[in-house]
């Protein structure tokens, strides 16, 4: 397992997220009384967007079959969901860990208040399905890996080995701990820097196109704009290595995504995704992001990181006793 920093800052980003999701009731934050709040301008006009911010959420991506066509829940539902207290989902790492420990117990966070029953929004509230040839790729990755999960790091997801995080996204997803992010700007950029292995995305807001077909990355090529106070971000380019929520989508998946800060705590995460060669139709999600007070600490995602050298030493070691044996 990683090594988690334990600091105060890290503690508040530590939660369980969507997968880890049961269905118990979300625990918000205190709503913000915004009907004063203006929007803040940075010195060089922008809508101020900087701080720490929290997308951690109990809210499932995709709505549960007992709640289908159901968008929202309501103020009744939600107030009666609020008062049953969060309980253990019963995972195995919970039954290994004292997860309070180290801020994973994820009644120890705090989330945005929202009344979604699920991020996926829409009457369907669930992604769209898979074309054909998605229903193949996913099958045939999935087969040459069977029985090879331990040959070398290069089988291993990119997570476990460090070089970015599934949920680091674009688009930016809530995942098992670690949510925090600091939004930082200057004339003509944001920067947004994510806890969980420490990325940063560097958007311009010039105007400027994407970069060539030819330069592909890991978390494709981004830029910006304002429209009005969202700031809406645009990102093609990605590489073959792409994913979303482990689903080996292509590269030429296309993400825009709006950020609108609707209060002093609390900005409206919206995201829409288009992958022809991987889902029928794009489909769109939304998250409430929630202030994560003190500053962000590294992640360091190597650092005492022994779950990658146990785990191909000990294949190695059971594929000689194997060979011994015969």
């Amino acid at each position: 397992m990683h090594k988690v920093c334990a600091s105060m800052t890290v503690i508040v980003g530590l939660l369980l997220g969507t997968a880890l999701v049961s269905a118990q009731a979300l625990k918000p934050a205190p709503a913000a009384k915004n009907s004063t709040w203006v929007q803040g301008k940075t010195p060089d006009g922008q809508p101020d967007f900087q701080g720490t911010w929290t997308n951690a959420t109990m809210i499932p991506l995709e709505r549960t079959k007992q709640m289908a066509g159901k968008e929202f829940y309501t103020a009744e539902e939600k107030a009666a969901m609020d008062a049953k207290p969060l309980k253990p989902v019963g995972s195995a790492l919970e039954q290994h860990y004292d997860l309070a420990q180290f801020g994973l117990d994820r009644t120890q966070g705090k989330f945005a208040p929202s009344l979604r029953t699920s991020l996926v929004i829409g009457p369907e509230g669930r992604l769209p399905a898979f074309i054909p040839e998605a229903q193949k790729r996913v099958a045939a990755k999935t087969a040459a890996f069977r029985g090879h999960e331990a040959d070398a790091p290069e089988s291993r997801n990119l997570g476990e080995r460090c070089i970015v995080n599934n949920a680091a996204g674009p688009p930016m997803m809530p995942s098992g701990y670690n949510n925090d992010m600091e939004i930082v700007q200057g004339p003509g950029y944001v920067a947004i820097t994510q806890e969980m292995i420490h990325d940063t995305r560097i958007i311009p807001l010039d105007g400027r196109p994407h970069v060539s077909q030819n330069i592909r990355k890991y978390r494709g090529d981004s830029v910006g704009r304002w429209e009005g106070n969202t700031l809406v971000v645009d990102t093609t380019n990605f590489n073959d290595n792409v994913a979303f929520n482990r689903i080996p989508v292509t590269r030429d998946m296309h993400v825009i995504e709006r950020f609108t800060r609707t209060g002093p705590g609390s900005i409206v995460y919206q995201f829409t995704v288009e992958d022809k060669g991987t889902w029928e139709k794009p489909w769109t999600a939304e998250i409430t992001m929630g202030t994560a007070p003190g500053q962000l600490y590294e992640y360091a995602c190597h650092e005492a990181n022994h779950s990658m050298e146990n785990l191909l030493s000990s294949a190695r070691n059971n594929e000689k006793e194997a060979a011994a044996k015969k």
